[in-house]
């Protein structure tokens, strides 16, 4: 009897420490579909940087009829990897995103146009039609476009906005005279569809100073009063920023991560290392913090266009990078 109740409190003893040291669930709400744009994560997960920290880690791919800002909002993840201009807009709206994290330093966003075509400089864009992602990558354009004091209902002395694909069809197809892309993805698409650098116009919104802050971390206001969320974030930001590194270290094998994850079969290795080599540009790993002149900037263009109504309060932290 004395054996069966010292087994007793020793198995309830192990249950008991089992259940303490369970790690924490954590979901990853990504903005686009699986790829190199979010290998971080990936390597995070895959090389166990997470479960150092504790976390239990989903991560959920986006795609064209998935808005991050809703996921979050209804419940269905805790962090979302989104654009400050769809955060702040929804922030707008009631949906209470706080940036805790900013890892993409620069923007990827390119307008591209033949050489052989009618738009050589800024002052020829108008009167023709150029391609825009929209759902909220549309921000930054009409943010260029106003700076411009450029209509964007058309005419002789605007211009047609075409709603873009996600691809370089419209330019293929001569359904646009300009596309949007991004340095790590759709540039090289048009480069295999034979627009090299060479025989393309790019206006980049980095160099023009019209970017926008770009793929970072939000979470949700309400749950990051919460100590032990907070917590939960920090672990979370920490394996992040180690994978990104590691991922920025190794980008053949981060490439081939990203693949092993993508259950939909559409990736290719060959463009996962294009993209791995092209978003190591844009990324801190050494530095999560979001740089306070790059908000103001992304803050100002979108009240400017008044895409938001009202300077916006508390919508990022500082108090996750502050205790990595």
């Amino acid at each position: 009897m004395k054996k069966l109740l010292v087994g007793l409190v020793a198995g309830a003893l192990a249950l008991g420490a089992t259940a303490s040291w369970a790690a924490d669930p954590v979901t990853l709400q990504l903005k686009w579909v699986t790829q190199a744009q979010f290998a971080g994560y990936f390597v995070a997960k895959d090389k166990g940087f997470y479960t150092e920290e504790g976390i239990d880690i989903t991560i959920k791919p986006g795609g064209p009829d998935i808005a991050p800002e809703q996921v979050i909002a209804g419940g269905g993840a805790d962090v979302i990897v989104d654009w400050m201009g769809g955060a702040l807009a929804a922030r707008e709206q009631g949906v209470g995103l706080v940036n805790i994290a900013q890892p993409f330093k620069k923007s990827g966003l390119l307008m591209i146009c033949p050489k052989d075509g009618p738009v050589q400089t800024e002052a020829d864009f108008k009167g023709h039609t150029l391609g825009v992602w929209f759902f909220g990558n549309e921000y930054p354009f009409y943010a260029w476009m106003n700076k411009l004091g450029i209509p964007t209902e058309g005419g002789a002395d605007g211009v047609n906005v075409l709603k873009q694909s996600f691809d370089v069809q419209p330019l293929v197809q001569k359904q646009a005279d300009c596309i949007s892309v991004m340095t790590y993805n759709e540039l090289g698409q048009a480069i295999d569809a034979g627009f090299t650098t060479d025989k393309l116009v790019i206006f980049n919104y980095t160099d023009l100073g019209n970017d926008l802050l770009e793929d970072g971390l939000y979470a949700m206001e309400d749950k990051l009063a919460d100590p032990a969320f907070a917590d939960k974030m920090v672990r979370f930001v920490r394996a992040s920023q180690k994978g990104w590194q590691y991922a920025i270290d190794n980008p053949d094998e981060a490439a081939q991560i990203v693949i092993d994850n993508d259950e939909s079969g559409a990736q290719t290795l060959d463009h996962q290392k294009y993209m791995m080599g092209e978003v190591a540009k844009l990324v801190d790993a050494k530095d999560f913090k979001l740089d306070a002149a790059a908000y103001d900037r992304t803050e100002k263009a979108l009240l400017d266009q008044k895409i938001i109504q009202n300077k916006p309060s508390g919508a990022f932290t500082s108090a996750i990078t502050d205790k990595l």
